[in-house]
Formats: C-alpha cells, structure tokens, sequence
C-alpha cells in the first residue's frame, strides 16, 4: 500500500475554555488561533470517587454527576462540531483540523473532591483526566474516511496528549480509543474518540502487565514480540501487514471480528514511534476500519477500537498493540454478553478467529 507522507507534526495551539478546561488545537498548517469562549458556564463538574472492590480486588469509578451529560442532539445542536453566530460550542473556533479539550462530564478529573477512606470501605478521590479528541470539523465524516493526512494528525495528536499526560504524576495509565455507532452506546455522533488518565491500572491492563512480566521472567523476552512472531510464522490468522506494523485476528479473540496492529519493532506507547512508523500505522489502521465495514453490507460496522500503551515507567519492556473489534456477529445480529461472559468473564465466540481473518482478509 502506498503511504501518503506527512512532512511535518500538526502545530499544536492550546487555550482555555470558559470553565477553566483546557483546550488543544492541532492544525496541519499553520494557523493563527485567538480562542475565546463566550459562554456563560457553570462550574465545571467533578466529585468521582474511586471505590475498591474487596472481592475481586479492583477499583471501580463512582461519578454520579455524569447522569447530566449530553445525550444524542440532534445535529444541529451537536457540542463538537465549530461555533458559529448564535450557536457557541464546545469548540469556540469557526473551524478546526483536530481539536483535544477536557470533557465536560469526566469520569476522572483535576477538580475531583473528597478524601480517601480506609478498611472496610476504601475509597479515593477520583483524580485524573476524561478528554474529547474531535478528528474533523465534519459531522457527517467518519475516521474511515478521513484523508490519511487527518488520520496522521489524529494520531500525532494522540502521542502528545500520551506523552503530556503520562507526564501528570498521579497518572498510572493512558487510554487512548474511540466508540463509533449507537449500538456501542454512542451518544455523540460526531466523529471523535477520548483519552483517559488514570491513576491506577486498569484490570485488563493489569493482567498484560502480569502475563508479560511472567514471560519476561521466564525467557528474558517481550511476550508480545513472542506472539507476534509466531502469528507472522502460523500466517492463518494475518489480515494485513506492512514494512512497520502487522494486523492479525488474536488466537484466542473473544470478539465476533477483532484485530490486533503491532508494531514490529519493540516500541512502547504512540510516542515512541518514527516518522515512518507512524505513516504506515495511519495507513493500516485505517485499512483494517474498512476491512470491518467491508464485512456485510448491513451499513457501517459498530466498533471499539483501543490503543493499549505502556503504563507510566514500563516504556521498555511494553509493546504497543491497537485493538479494534465489534459487537456485529452478522447482519442485524449483534453479540450480547450473556451470563456466562457478564457473570463471570467465561468468553464464548461463535466465528472462529481463523474464519474471522479469512473473511477480513476478504472485506475490501
């Protein structure tokens, strides 16, 4: 596939919004931005709490506020898209390439209130950071369609916010990812995605950690190099590949359709990529969006894709992996998380990965 290079990283403004947030333009040439917003706003919200689960050791995230946030407007009324006279946004800018902000009903926040509690109920303060990331101005656009130089400063734009955040020391965790279709429970419709910081790990997160530090322990290797290697050796599961990243259907998918794009090269987090590298992500990312949508014609496919990135101090011995799945086992057939998956986390797949790779492999 022919990469389409971007010379140069998009040029980042960044501004306050009326609430004391913090806003991020990213613009792919350069643009003389003076950013005022002129809406009367209340203050913004916080108060999430962090709650320890005893019995199965994790945290879980309490934020009551969020009950208020925006629930599918209709597009005339959407809150990303730019202002414009007599409709003020959350993007006070008439237009934009890329645009980052805080969210306005975040599950972590720098605002967040109360102290910590001991045994028996343990709890923090939930501090961290919830953020918007806007890929276009358009709202009828949709990332798969979006030119590979927008994909490009999506993704540079991800990799400094990354490298931003994980700087903050509270912040343990970065998750870049983004929702698309109602089905997922999307209730904005302008193409976007978010960013959490978190500060603690995540229990998926937590469990790659565990797995890798085991493999790294036993055989002085990355476990995920180890995979790769032998899914690029097995080939049955390859969707796509490319001189810096390959794209493959897990072993073990627990997800009708579900991809992997790693890196060859032993890299950690977004930040860490090359030039090069980051052209040839822009290009098979967005080439495995399509293979999704190329799967029916049932129209766009519903899909979470996630960028699991190194948490705070492990950048040299984690391995950058994307992952991108569905909920759409077939035309108008979506699979739900019955009891054995909800209650206790037993996956059952019905498409074989192998059939899943062969009917991607197919898709475009």
């Amino acid at each position: 596939m022919q990469n389409t290079p971007v010379p140069t990283d998009p040029v980042a403004t960044s501004a306050k919004l009326a609430d004391g947030r913090e806003i991020w333009f990213f613009d792919e040439q350069p643009t003389l931005r003076s950013v005022h917003d002129e809406r009367p706003l209340e203050p913004r919200a916080g108060g999430s709490q962090l709650r320890w689960d005893r019995l199965t050791a994790t945290w879980t995230a309490v934020a009551g506020h969020r009950q208020t946030r925006t629930f599918k407007p209709p597009s005339n009324e959407c809150p990303l898209c730019p202002s414009v006279d007599g409709r003020l946004t959350e993007v006070p800018a008439e237009s934009y390439d890329v645009v980052a902000f805080e969210n306005r009903f975040p599950a972590l926040s720098t605002v967040a209130v109360g102290e910590a509690t001991g045994e028996p109920f343990v709890s923090q303060p939930g501090h961290g950071r919830c953020e918007v990331v806007c890929f276009t101005s358009d709202h009828e656009q949709s990332f798969v369609d979006l030119p590979p130089e927008r994909v490009r400063t999506v993704l540079a734009a991800l990799a400094r916010r990354t490298e931003q955040l994980t700087a903050m020391p509270e912040v343990a965790y970065v998750f870049c990812f983004e929702n698309r279709g109602e089905e997922i429970g999307v209730t904005l419709q302008h193409p976007h995605g978010q960013i959490y910081a978190m500060p603690v790990l995540p229990p998926r997160i937590e469990s790659l950690v565990n797995a890798a530090d085991a493999h790294r322990e036993a055989t002085g290797e990355c476990l995920q190099c180890a995979v790769l290697a032998d899914e690029i050796a097995d080939g049955s599961r390859v969707v796509a590949e490319n001189e810096s990243f390959v794209a493959y259907v897990p072993y073990a998918g627990r997800w009708p359709y579900e991809i992997r794009v790693v890196p060859r090269r032993h890299v950690g987090s977004l930040p860490g990529l090359t030039a090069d590298e980051m052209n040839d992500l822009a290009a098979l990312y967005q080439e495995c969006l399509r293979r999704m949508d190329g799967l029916d014609d049932a129209g766009p496919v519903p899909y979470i894709a996630g960028w699991q990135q190194a948490p705070t101090g492990r950048e040299e011995t984690w391995h950058l992996a994307a992952e991108i799945f569905t909920i759409r086992r077939a035309p108008g057939r979506l699979k739900y998380l019955a009891g054995i998956e909800s209650g206790v986390a037993l996956w059952v797949n019905d498409i074989p990965p192998e059939t899943a790779a062969e009917r991607l492999r197919e898709a475009l």
